[in-house]
């Protein structure tokens, strides 16, 4: 069975004439990421296979990487690849510390309360400001938004895929 993918960057543009390529990057370990020497998966735009991909150097620049791929020289092999996907494969997954967690683990985990109150799951994570919000999907009714904070969220088990919150007042109306 192949790898899981999953998505760390979209190349917007290309960069000057040598190669290089501009990257957008949706993954919280850039550093990591788009380290010379590190390997990607290009996933075409058109949909075509992907196309693995080693870093032969990288910068920040503008809130954007600007990626030297080994094997590219000019911008002519590099433009086909705008708006492309960058990924990586989930053996390429970075070990979170404790409480941490991937928003895939996290999506489609049933939330009951700490009286055993079933809401619903959630099915998707907004990420608005200072903490991340979940958006649960109950089984009638409209979504119900849960602030990640130590106050609600008080046990997370990725595996059995189920959160235990605290039903703080006010966050049902």
């Amino acid at each position: 069975m192949a790898d899981k993918l999953y998505k760390v960057g979209k190349i917007v543009n290309t960069h000057g004439i040598k190669g290089e390529i501009k990257v957008l990057s949706i993954t919280d370990f850039p550093e990591v990421r788009f380290a010379a020497g590190g390997r990607l998966l290009i996933i075409p735009a058109d949909g075509g296979s992907s196309i693995p991909i080693t870093i032969e150097s990288s910068r920040l620049h503008k809130n954007m990487y600007i990626l030297k791929l080994k094997g590219y020289q000019n911008i002519n092999e590099v433009e086909k690849y705008k708006g492309s996907m960058l990924k990586v494969e989930e053996s390429e997954l970075l070990e979170l510390p404790e409480n941490e967690y991937y928003i895939f683990e996290i999506v489609g985990c049933k939330v009951v309360t700490d009286e055993a109150r079933e809401l619903g799951v959630i099915k998707e994570v907004l990420s608005p400001g200072s903490n991340d919000v979940w958006v649960v999907q109950p089984e009638s009714g409209k979504d119900i938004l849960i602030p990640v904070i130590d106050e609600v969220v008080l046990d997370v088990d990725v595996k059995n895929k189920l959160v235990t919150i605290h039903l703080m007042e006010g966050l049902l109306d």
